[in-house]
């Protein structure tokens, strides 16, 4: 189905609906908007610090713990 089609088929059934049902519609939608917003700022900032040469001098360090100073290892 594609968006004019989807938006129509929305718009009609919202029609259709009692107004106190409305608010909760809306709210949903809210909600939906709400994830791209988040989705979209978190992937601008993963890309704003994957680009970032802040961490870069951490290339160059040493690692200061390996493998056998753990105390336990789990499997």
């Amino acid at each position: 189905m594609n968006r004019d089609l989807t938006i129509k088929n929305t718009i009609r059934k919202l029609n259709r609906l009692p107004d106190e049902k409305l608010p909760e519609v809306e709210d949903f939608v809210d909600f939906l908007l709400q994830k791209i917003d988040d989705a979209l700022l978190t992937e601008g900032i993963q890309q704003l610090t994957s680009e970032s040469k802040v961490f870069d001098y951490l290339q160059n360090e040493e690692d200061l713990y390996t493998v056998n100073d753990l105390k336990e290892r789990y499997k």
